[in-house]
């Protein structure tokens, strides 16, 4: 059974900041548009307070949930547990995109292990509601440890590599949607 929250609690929190990977889903306005969802690694998730969250958006393959985000805010962050008790949250949240050289970047960025390859934004966002459900379908899964291959990758390509990829791969979503990433490459 779901039991739905205003706020995240510290033990929520606590719980959240255990686990190694989370979801983010993001959707056009349009219904013809793609949902995306997304799994998130590394340590890049935090909880800045009990309604705020943010992430290192490290550079991938789109930016889907930039381009969401810039045309209607929605976002959800999903974390499941595959270890111990058993446990799904869903964080339903409003959320913006922050880049570098932005005037909010240096505080987001605070958050966050410095020295990671391939940083292209910050995503935040404000939660109006947490959910938590059972997860008994979730199978037990042995975390081994993180991959390095995107940072690895990443660091590979240097500055000007990185620039040209986030221009070719990340200016606009599948659906043709602009990110704000668009207006600073």
């Amino acid at each position: 059974m779901a039991t739905f929250y205003d706020s995240i609690s510290p033990d929520l929190q606590e719980w959240i900041e255990a686990q190694h990977i989370f979801f983010v889903a993001s959707a056009p306005l349009s219904a013809e548009g793609h949902v995306n969802l997304s799994p998130k690694g590394l340590d890049c998730f935090r909880v800045l307070g009990p309604n705020r969250v943010a992430y290192l958006d490290l550079t991938g393959s789109g930016n889907e949930t930039s381009a969401h985000l810039a045309e209607n805010g929605r976002i959800t962050f999903m974390f499941c547990s595959f270890d111990k008790a058993p446990r799904i949250t869903r964080l339903f949240g409003r959320g913006e995109t922050t880049l570098p050289g932005d005037a909010a970047w240096a505080e987001l960025a605070g958050h966050f292990p410095a020295g990671y390859a391939g940083v292209r934004q910050i995503i935040s966002a404000d939660i109006y509601q947490a959910q938590t459900s059972c997860g008994f379908a979730v199978p037990f899964m042995q975390f081994a440890g993180e991959r390095d291959t995107l940072l690895r990758a990443s660091a590979a390509k240097g500055e000007e590599g990185m620039a040209q990829y986030q221009r070719e791969k990340n200016s606009v979503s599948v659906d043709g949607l602009p990110t704000p990433l668009a207006s600073h490459l």
